[in-house]
């Protein structure tokens, strides 16, 4: 990829593509990379926006020093996102570009004083601020908890350019495409509703009020610091964020369900059975093979959801109870739930996942299916049953 690859006037991608991290944050699986995404707006003075991850700082160096005229250097560092994979090499960027100065709200230096105890050379800024960097303006929008206290947006006004932190980012390397335009984007939406459901979604009420903030701007493009930068389609980035965080689904059903010898997965392929006969489209994920990553990410896309797991030591199988620990975290709504499990000598996986449903107010479908043992002829029509009833919810007059 060439290293000044432009997006407006003046300002360049100066960001990396991860292919060695394999699980973001110690957790997420990376099967396509990841990029960092940073920016350079060269005027009379010049602000780099955002940094990179720690790691690959040289090749981050080099791309700056490849844009920078001769006799440049870096004036200012915006900070839009404190985390650590934007801000991890800041001492050296430091020492490579003395006199920098770190720009962020209070929050923010705070968080640099914690993180790096730097508190020398900071520009605060509040809600609206504008910094003057020659021809080019930049105006801070603060968006917080998307997904951190501190995090914000900078807008250059002058080319419509917003610069929009971890929001409206995703999964997913660039080099083969960093636009929109010239991208795979079946691809990386599908990285961007997993990077938003393994990451963002818990804020999705703060997402709301963020998006609120955004329409009332003028951009021209969309540039987050992960995945690809929206030029042709910038409302795009936006509609989805604003879609995933209302958690409205799209009709079909997800299953999730744990088995251990056969018999809670004989019961699923009923339900399944008569989902498909209806029409419905259907993932489904067996939690000792699916990690969790995406199974979240289909949750979230469907109208329904189907749980199914045997009893263990009393109460649910363990990736089953993770499952719906990691869910109520997040704060799913808004879900037609079925609800079938099995158990040998003492239930309990069907009476935690009823709880669930209970405590995130969940719309529960009858019947709920509970067999004991491998199941009888009388459990598998239920489960049939169940499958219809389930189709009927999410797929309304579809």
């Amino acid at each position: 990829m060439n290293r000044t690859l432009t997006l407006a006037d003046d300002t360049f991608w100066v960001g990396v593509n991860d292919h060695e991290t394999e699980l973001f944050e110690a957790l997420w699986p990376l099967p396509y990379g990841v990029s960092y995404n940073a920016y350079l707006i060269v005027d009379e003075q010049v602000a780099l926006i955002d940094a990179v991850k720690g790691h690959f700082l040289t090749e981050h160096i080099q791309k700056i020093a490849a844009a920078l005229p001769p006799g440049k250097t870096v004036d200012y560092l915006i900070i839009n996102h404190m985390e650590p994979d934007h801000t991890g090499a800041i001492r050296i960027l430091r020492k490579a570009f003395p006199g920098l100065t770190l720009v962020g709200n209070k929050k923010t230096l705070d968080m640099l004083a914690a993180f790096y105890g730097l508190d020398q050379d900071c520009l605060e800024v509040k809600d609206g601020d504008v910094l003057e960097l020659g021809r080019h303006r930049l105006q801070f929008h603060l968006t917080p908890m998307l997904h951190w206290p501190e995090t914000m947006m900078t807008l250059d006004t002058t080319t419509g350019v917003l610069f929009s932190g971890d929001a409206f980012g995703g999964f997913g390397s660039v080099e083969q495409g960093l636009f929109d335009d010239e991208a795979d984007l079946e691809l990386m939406e599908g990285e961007m509703l997993r990077y938003y459901t393994n990451i963002i979604a818990r804020y999705s009420q703060m997402v709301q009020k963020g998006i609120e903030k955004v329409k009332n701007l003028t951009f021209r493009v969309v540039a987050p610091t992960h995945g690809v930068v929206w030029r042709k389609d910038p409302g795009r980035a936006v509609s989805l964020y604003d879609e995933w965080s209302r958690q409205e689904g799209e009709p079909g059903v997800t299953v999730a369900y744990a088995s251990m010898y056969g018999n809670t997965q004989r019961l699923v392929e009923s339900a399944v059975r008569a989902l498909v006969e209806r029409g419905v489209p259907v993932a489904v994920h067996n939690l000792s093979r699916s990690h969790a990553s995406y199974v979240v990410a289909d949750i979230w896309r469907h109208k329904g959801l189907l749980l199914a797991c045997p009893t263990y030591n009393t109460g649910l199988f363990p990736a089953m109870d993770d499952l719906l620990r990691l869910l109520e975290n997040k704060m799913l709504k808004n879900k037609q739930v079925g609800i079938l499990g099995s158990f040998a000598w003492s239930g309990g996986a069907v009476k935690a996942m009823r709880q669930f449903t209970d405590t995130l107010h969940l719309d529960l479908v009858e019947p709920v299916v509970e067999a004991k043992g491998a199941g009888t002829e009388e459990d598998g029509e239920k489960c049939r049953e169940l499958g219809e009833r389930l189709a009927d919810a999410v797929m309304g007059d579809e």
